[in-house]
């Protein structure tokens, strides 16, 4: 029985389609590395208040949640943009009066630059050792910014100068003055809220966790440059 030889026109698609399978298993081969190890390549930017590599919303530190920082988060340009003043000159220039009555301005020296979390961030505040319910007064004339609760403040006052320029913040209050509220005008010593330990303030060690920052020139009540308060009453 004779046997016919095969059509050459049968060989060409089979070669075509062999080729073509072999780049689709490449192609496969290439996106099927996992999301994790294609983005573990990325090169995030990194910026002023990150952590590793992911850029993180700006905040003053020890002051707000960084859950809620996250929802009103400024623009990297808006948080850069702090005012440009000889710090020192300003603050000693404004006469504060001490938050807490007979407290000791000796031993603020220093605080603002000591270390906290195993120093890994800096204090940029004061602390004042003071009773439980020791009553706190505003250091200067200014508005009521902002009420709030947060996880490492607890209890907190963000009070903004007549200027708008600075803000004053006050943490760990037991609670506020009765009837204290947002927008409300307050006075030089003026009784705005009591010592406590709310936040993560040591539970047997009532004190008020004092700062005060230069506002950007947006305003917002959460960010600015921390300058360190021990220079506004060393006078």
């Amino acid at each position: 029985m004779s046997r016919k030889p095969p059509k050459r026109g049968r060989f060409i698609p089979v070669v075509f389609f062999s080729v073509a399978a072999g780049f689709a298993l490449g192609w496969w081969a290439h996106v099927s590395v996992s999301p994790g190890d294609r983005q573990s390549a990325l090169a995030l930017p990194r910026a002023s208040g990150t952590s590793g590599d992911v850029t993180l919303p700006a905040e003053p530190v020890d002051r707000i949640d960084r859950a809620s920082a996250a929802a009103a988060a400024p623009s990297p340009a808006a948080s850069q943009a702090v005012i440009a003043t000889d710090s020192a000159a300003a603050l000693v220039g404004k006469n504060l009066r001490l938050p807490i009555d007979n407290a000791s301005v000796a031993a603020m020296q220093g605080q603002f630059a000591d270390r906290r979390d195993r120093g890994s961030r800096g204090h940029e505040a004061i602390d004042i050792l003071a009773p439980r319910n020791t009553p706190i007064h505003a250091v200067e004339d200014g508005t009521i910014a902002k009420l709030f609760v947060s996880k490492q403040g607890g209890t907190t006052i963000y009070q903004f100068d007549p200027s708008g320029r600075l803000c004053y913040y006050y943490a760990h209050l037991e609670r506020y003055a009765p009837g204290l509220h947002e927008k409300q005008l307050v006075s030089r010593g003026d009784v705005i809220g009591f010592v406590g330990t709310s936040g993560n303030a040591p539970p047997n060690t009532p004190h008020l966790h004092f700062a005060i920052f230069e506002l950007t020139a947006d305003k917002h009540w959460w960010e600015g440059a921390p300058l360190d308060p021990w220079v506004a009453f060393n006078h």
